[in-house]
């Protein structure tokens, strides 16, 4: 055959419609992968949309099974919102925790403590902002002891906060003498929890304020991102330059000053403060955190999820104490809702995930007529080097 004739035959392939074939197949190639990717997101737990449609699904079914009940009513529902307001907060903080690979098992003891403080100093007639500077104050000197020992000694953040929580439950009786101290600041109670903006309850400002600043911080800023890289890999963090002690140490901080924060909403909503304050929070906090995406291995962490996770939580012991339930029965049921949540926590994560939008990004920028063993690592190949100390490629 002559160059003229594979000059024909070229063009005569490039005018068939069938030249049109691959452009609809990569078309309904990417709608299938884009199905594939939420199907395989929300597997892993990554997809907070349906987690909130497990939360209106979850909604309907106590519904229809409290129908004579006031289960549904608008103030009921709100209640659950404002009853959560804590538990949010603090799960808020807990997930840039988790995301690093640690665990703050004392912030839940520091709530009646920091609660106690708030209500000396308004007791002694101190502006609000005092008592709400020492109440955090002490939670933050709490987290930076935590943070403090677990990377200069080289300690488990989980047995570090033990020990703390046991310090803390002691001192909270000792400092209260298991007695109840009474605020009346209106102004304070009404910033935290007595107090409406407009029709809006501050409960419920506080509850979304707090996970919409941390959901920005966590997914959009440099800081989000050196807590998610310290979890998924703190060498690799350390050799990029990101300063992972320092990292965790401010993430502790920040859980003891939630702890704290959590205390004087409880005030704000109680008008008192006693040494019982919190005393279910840790199961609540961990069991929002985990069920809305959190992978406890770190590295990974939806702090939406952890609000529409309070919620849910919330939602379930409310239905619960409807149906009668005993306090003994419904902290078994937690009990087993954190199981379940550990168990899917368990899942393959982003990581693996991630592995699929890498090669697709590979194949997007490999040149035409290249093969892949020579393309793949002309972007940014990860690979471990070759045992001669060579290129991985050769």
């Amino acid at each position: 055959m002559t160059e003229g004739d594979d000059t024909m035959s070229e063009k005569t392939i490039e005018g068939t419609p069938a030249t049109q074939a691959p452009a609809v197949a990569s078309t309904s190639d990417r709608w299938r992968g884009a199905g594939r990717d939420v199907l395989a997101r929300a597997y892993r737990g990554e997809n907070s949309g349906l987690l909130f449609v497990v939360l209106i699904v979850t909604v309907a079914v106590f519904g229809f099974l409290l129908r004579d009940t006031t289960f549904l009513s608008s103030s009921n529902l709100l209640s659950i919102v404002e009853t959560t307001t804590a538990v949010t907060v603090m799960a808020v903080t807990t997930v840039f925790v988790i995301c690093t690979g640690e665990i703050d098992l004392s912030f839940a003891t520091v709530i009646p403590v920091s609660a106690y403080i708030a209500a000396i100093c308004l007791e002694h007639h101190q502006p609000v902002i005092v008592a709400v500077v020492a109440a955090l104050g002490f939670g933050a000197a709490v987290g930076l002891v935590n943070g403090a020992v677990t990377v200069f000694f080289k300690i488990p953040s989980f047995v570090v906060t033990l020990g703390m929580l046991g310090v803390l439950q002691g001192y909270s009786e000792a400092i209260t003498n298991s007695s109840t101290l009474t605020v009346t600041d209106k102004a304070f109670l009404n910033l935290f929890g007595q107090g409406h903006v407009g029709t809006v309850s501050v409960l419920v400002l506080w509850s979304v304020g707090t996970a919409l600043v941390g959901a920005l911080v966590l997914s959009a800023t440099a800081t989000g991102r050196r807590v998610l890289a310290t979890g998924a890999n703190p060498n690799a963090a350390r050799f990029s330059g990101i300063k992972t002690g320092r990292i965790k140490i401010v993430v502790l901080m920040f859980s003891g000053m939630g702890g704290a924060l959590g205390g004087l909403i409880y005030v704000g909503q109680f008008t008192a403060a006693t040494f019982t304050l919190g005393s279910s929070d840790l199961l609540n906090v961990l069991a929002a955190v985990i069920v809305g995406g959190t992978a406890l291995a770190g590295g990974q962490g939806s702090v939406i999820g952890a609000l529409i996770g309070s919620w849910l939580i919330g939602l379930i012991g409310n239905a619960l104490i409807i149906l009668g339930l005993s306090n003994p029965q419904q902290l078994m049921v937690r009990g087993v809702i954190i199981i379940i949540a550990v168990i899917l926590s368990s899942r393959p994560r982003g990581r693996q995930g991630g592995a699929p939008r890498l090669s697709q990004l590979t194949r997007a920028l490999r040149p035409s007529g290249r093969s892949p063993a020579v393309a793949a690592p002309g972007v940014g190949d990860s690979g471990p080097p070759a045992p001669d100390g060579g290129s991985s490629t050769g």
